[in-house]
Order: structure tokens, then C-alpha cells, then sequence
């Protein structure tokens, strides 16, 4: 029901028949899978948007299976070729490594972990720019205390160094700004000014050296949050894929915006 309702919410968007569309109709759909959005209380977009993500992997993944069986006569070859794959996987997903190396035995272990969305720390409190963002995200960490790893060489615990590195670039990437933050035992709202570019965004120095090909991107969407963590608003800024003309979008008002509009200091997810 939820990948139908979003394929007609698609439909009567492109269609232009309406001045602005309602997703009453696909979100109904989904808040019967995740109740929690059945909350009249404000919800977080960036959790919102994983479980649209994965509902519409999940529906999309049996539907492609089931296409592979009937095109595929070798039933081997058919059970092998079967994976976790979808449209949103191959147009969302994509693969870190983190090396880690055991400070005493100077052994390095690489575990990968696949995302969907990066979630970035926001390293300042007054302006930033998501360079910075990046730069803090993907820095090596010592790991010591309650966070030493086992080492299989030591055979204890140990202190580590840890660093990410981009394995897999996705086709589109979505950023979300960590703004909220817990203060005393309390979750407060970064209110930082974070710069970002609208196009030729580098992912190169994050990658691993055979994956650094093709890894620049230009912005497409961006979800703003004014507000605080309990009394927010959310709007959007999207590029028409055709026209490449920006537009915001506010609740049923839809109007055509300026490049120069596009930058905001209430940017909360960044769609590249």
C-alpha cells in the first residue's frame, strides 16, 4: 500500500494538473507501519525519511525478486543472484570502512557498514561550513576507556585508533546536520550557520584511492527546520530536475526561488 501511494503522490506531482499536492494520502499509508508518525507532535524528517526509504526498499526488493525468478530457468542461479538490492539501495546506498588499529600490537582490522544517510556533527556553534562538518566526521578517533575494542592479536582490550573512509559512493547522497544535542541532560537545537556549496562538492579526500573517481556532487534538495526541538516547522527547497530552477516549498505554498535563496541557516538535510 505505502510504495502504491507514493507511486501516485509521484504521478500527480509530474502530472501539474495542481497548483500544490497533499501526501495525506501516502503518509496515512505509512503511519500504519511505523505508528509513531501517527503522533500529532512533531517528528524528526531525518527519521521520517529512513522509514520511507526502507518501506520502499522492502516493497520494491520482493518485487524484483520475484521478476528475477520468472526470468531466470536455473533456480540455482536464481537464489544466488537474489540479494538486498532495490532501486533505493542502488540510488541511496553506499559503503564506509572503518580501519582500526590496536595502539599496543599495531594489528588493523577494517570493518564496512553500509548507509543510506550520513549523519554529520556540526563542530561549531556559531558558523561552519559542511567542508568542516566532513572533515570532523571522517577524522580518526581514538577509541580508550569503555570504548577500547578486543583485539583477537592481544587477546585483550585494547586502546585503537579508528578512521572512516568512503568505500562505495552512492549515487545520491543525503546529509543530515546533527542540530540537536543533549545540554544537561536536556536536548537543545544548534542554531549554527553552516555554509554549503550548490555544486562541485569533493568527496575525493573521504574515499578510498579507487573510488575517488566520479565523487563530486551538486545539490538537488535541502529540509529546512526552523524552531525548536518540540515546536519546529519544516520546509524544503527543491531543484526542478528539468527546468533547474529552485523552488520552495511551505506547506501549500509553492514559489519559484533565486540561487541565491538556496543557501539557509536552517538547512537540516542536505540532498546531493
Amino acid at each position: 500500500q505505502t510504495v502504491i501511494a507514493f507511486g501516485c503522490l509521484m504521478s500527480d506531482m509530474w502530472l501539474g494538473e495542481f497548483d500544490c499536492v497533499s501526501p495525506e494520502v501516502f503518509h496515512s499509508a505509512l503511519e500504519k507501519q511505523y505508528p509513531a508518525f501517527r503522533k500529532k507532535s512533531q517528528q524528526d524528517a531525518q527519521e521520517f525519511l529512513i522509514c520511507v526509504l526502507n518501506e520502499l526498499h522492502e516493497a520494491l526488493k520482493v518485487r524484483a525478486q520475484l521478476l528475477e525468478r520468472r526470468c531466470v530457468t536455473n533456480a540455482k542461479a536464481s537464489r544466488g543472484s537474489i540479494g538486498e538490492t532495490s532501486i533505493i539501495t542502488q540510488l541511496f546506498e553506499g559503503q564506509l570502512s572503518y580501519e582500526i588499529t590496536c595502539l599496543e600490537c599495531k594489528s588493523t582490522t577494517e570493518r564496512p557498514e553500509s548507509f543510506t544517510v550520513l549523519s554529520l556533527p556540526v563542530p561549531s556553534k556559531r558558523a561552519c561550513s559542511l567542508e568542516d562538518c566532513l572533515k570532523c566526521f571522517f577524522q580518526q578517533d581514538t577509541l580508550t576507556w569503555n570504548n577500547q575494542i578486543h583485539c583477537s592479536w592481544c587477546g585483550t582490550k585494547q586502546d585503537a585508533v579508528v578512521k572512516g573512509t568512503i568505500t562505495k559512493a552512492p549515487q545520491i547522497i543525503v546529509f543530515h546536520l546533527k542540530r540537536f544535542e543533549w545540554r544537561d541532560k536536556h536536548k537543545g537545537k544548534l542554531s549554527t550557520t553552516i555554509r554549503y556549496p550548490l555544486s562541485n562538492l569533493d568527496l575525493s579526500p573521504y574515499a578510498a584511492p579507487p573510488f575517488c573517481r566520479g565523487a563530486e556532487y551538486s545539490l538537488r534538495a535541502v529540509v529546512n527546520h526552523s524552531g525548536f526541538l518540540d515546536d519546529g516547522h519544516y520546509t524544503a527547497l527543491c531543484e526542478h530536475s528539468v527546468t533547474k530552477n529552485w523552488y520552495s516549498f511551505d506547506d501549500e505554498q509553492v514559489t519559484a526561488i533565486p540561487n541565491s535563496s538556496v543557501q539557509t541557516n536552517t538547512a537540516y538535510l542536505l540532498f546531493y
